[in-house]
């Protein structure tokens, strides 16, 4: 996997340890980034050690326990537990992924966690991800049509029309490959990146959808689609193991193919 860090003027400090349960048979330490804007302090690294025999077997476990049992000021999204909101998206170990699909046991050493790279960061392991949604929501990522709907039945789609969907579908828009990537590092107030791009791209894919030239229309310009340059930082880190880089390049083909 791809390994990212936090910009250079990400100043963090040492903060408070604490050390695990007395009779903790395998402890385990966690150094996690804390930062209240509110408090108006410097960013800390904290370090919690807890014991992995009393501690379910993924990151996003960990953290709750440390939040239940240790620290009640530490604060994370996260909500189904099963990798499909999204919400626990953060940097582990230097990779961007989600914590509840993030084995404690594919971490050797103590845990390194911070909030998703490049994002302003709300609290701790939050981050402010209104641009990210603003930007999907500039791709109109619903269904949109001309003519009638079929008075008896759904719109249909062959096996073969459903068929180009998957790997698209199923994003779950975590941010990771949009934070991963050093383009929207740059550009990020002008290039969609890849999670919103490949959004885009599902629907330019979906049979039913009859806009493709809006859509593509609105694609056309120096940045929006065309800052990406297949670094692949995005599909390396991918947690659903999805590829955006093809997304975005089969944007591009249909670009050339309508000119």
């Amino acid at each position: 996997m791809a390994q990212f860090t936090l910009p250079a003027n990400s100043k963090v400090t040492p903060g408070k340890s604490f050390p695990p349960p007395a009779a903790a048979k395998r402890a385990k330490t966690f150094k996690i980034y804390r930062w209240d804007p509110e408090a108006k302090a410097t960013p800390r690294l904290d370090s919690y050690a807890i014991d992995l025999e009393a501690c379910g077997p993924m990151v996003l476990d960990a953290l709750i326990k440390i939040k239940n049992e240790v620290d009640t000021t530490l604060t994370f999204r996260r909500s189904c537990r099963e990798g499909i909101c999204g919400s626990c998206a953060m940097n582990i170990d230097g990779t961007n992924t989600l914590a509840c699909l993030k084995p404690i046991d594919e971490i050797k050493g103590d845990a390194r966690i911070y909030p998703l790279p490049h994002l302003p960061v709300i609290k701790d392991l939050v981050p402010d991800c209104t641009v990210p949604y603003a930007q999907l929501a500039s791709v109109t990522p619903w269904l949109q049509t001309e003519s009638s709907p079929p008075p008896d039945r759904e719109r249909l789609q062959s096996t073969a029309e459903r068929a180009k969907l998957d790997g698209l579908w199923e994003c779950v828009l975590c941010f990771c490959c949009q934070t991963s990537c050093p383009s929207y590092w740059w550009n990020g107030e002008r290039y969609l990146g890849p999670a919103i791009l490949l959004q885009a791209y599902r629907w330019l894919a979906d049979s039913r959808d009859e806009r493709t030239g809006e859509r593509l229309d609105a694609l056309e310009d120096p940045f929006r689609l065309y800052r990406c340059h297949t670094i692949m930082n995005c599909t390396k880190t991918c947690p659903k193991s999805l590829n955006p880089a093809k997304a975005i390049a089969e944007i591009k083909k249909m670009m050339v193919a309508r000119r």
